[in-house]
């Protein structure tokens, strides 16, 4: 009809529908971020709850178990504040308030701890570092400002810390509804397929977020006793620092290393040496044995295809999209598997070699 091609329309057609909700999503990332969060946070919650189904009496309903381990949780966090966070909020105190004092840079060249060999050296060390910050010296104040509006932008938005959790709690105890009811709007072999999909996503986010909270829990733990045994100052806050860094992948653990570094170095901390040799260690532990273990259920993706996506996350929504790169690509790893095993199927071909999840349960 009028010498157009139908299936070259339909194409056409396909291609434009999905830019246009790519555009759509791009457009409320704020509000989609939220939900992602919220969705992380419920993976978080979701082992408790079972734990809670599993041992509770018949006439008790799943929603009373679901606020009860909330309202466990609210409390835990509580004392948890009160036994730590009153400390690293003295911490930090304490540090904004010596670090004038500490960049001074009339008697940093004297605090620094440096090796023997390089002792004879020191004075041009230092000359060079006195040239670098006066000739940045320009750009503090216009950083300060933007240090200041992003604080402010971030204080602005702790509402969010009361959304996530109410969330995350429709999320728990509506989502094997919603995902039930989302199949059974399919035909039978697109159900089947996206019953897989689902299943392997409920295991890639599950075994993701699980183990970025046990990365973070291991590194506050170590960080911050490694650094009080060796009696360096500011160890809580050092090590409540790197842990929330280690959910930003590659980069995070990188800048805790050089926050941590540089705080100790222009405090005069004596045992540096001994603090990056223990960082060396710690890293190499996480890195081949603690991250590969945990990380194991799915979580398969080739490291140029990380770097690639730690690039376009960053681009396309800053801290937030470096931190979704690695689930976002693998979620996209598993659907094209899930899609091809299904057409492969379909059309007799060999099949191809399996995602390789877990057999543990997530949301469903």
């Amino acid at each position: 009809m009028l010498g157009i091609d139908t299936r070259a329309a339909k194409a056409a057609w396909t291609v434009f529908l999905l830019a246009a909700v790519l555009y759509l999503l791009y457009m409320v990332r704020a509000t989609l971020l939220i939900v992602v969060l919220s969705i992380f946070f419920a993976y978080l919650v979701y082992p408790l709850v079972r734990i809670g189904e599993r041992y509770k009496p018949r006439l008790i309903p799943r929603t009373a178990v679901v606020a009860m381990v909330f309202l466990f949780l609210i409390a835990l966090a509580g004392v948890s504040g009160a036994v730590f966070g009153s400390r690293i909020v003295d911490e930090a105190v304490r540090l904004s308030q010596d670090l004038p004092k500490l960049l001074d840079v009339a008697n940093v060249s004297e605090r620094i701890p440096l090796p023997r060999f390089l002792e004879p050296q020191r004075h041009k060390m230092v000359a060079f570092v006195t040239e670098q910050v006066q000739a940045g010296a320009g750009q503090a104040v216009p950083f300060a400002k933007r240090l200041g509006v992003g604080v402010l932008h971030l204080a602005s938005n702790l509402i969010y810390l009361i959304l996530i959790p109410i969330l995350s709690f429709m999320l728990i105890k509506e989502g094997p509804a919603m995902r039930q009811n989302f199949l059974m709007l399919l035909d039978r072999s697109q159900s089947k397929l996206w019953g897989r999909i689902t299943g392997d996503l409920d295991l890639l986010l599950a075994g993701f977020v699980r183990a970025l909270l046990l990365l973070s829990l291991a590194t506050f733990i170590s960080y911050s006793a490694a650094l009080s045994l060796m009696g360096a100052p500011y160890a809580l806050l050092l090590g409540g620092t790197a842990a929330l860094l280690e959910f930003i992948p590659f980069v995070g653990p990188l800048a805790a290393v050089g926050v941590l570094l540089a705080v100790l170095g222009f405090s005069g901390f004596e045992h540096l040496l001994w603090v990056f040799f223990f960082i060396l260690a710690y890293r190499g532990l996480q890195d081949y044995v603690l991250a590969p273990y945990l990380m194991s259920e799915g979580v398969e993706v080739a490291p140029l295809l990380v770097i690639i996506g730690l690039l376009a996350g960053d681009q396309i929504a800053g801290i937030a999209g470096i931190f979704l790169s690695v689930p976002v690509i693998a979620a996209i790893r598993i659907i094209f598997m899930r899609i091809r095993e299904a057409y492969t199927a379909k059309t007799g071909a060999p099949a191809p070699s399996p995602v390789g999840l877990g057999t543990n349960s997530g949301l469903h």
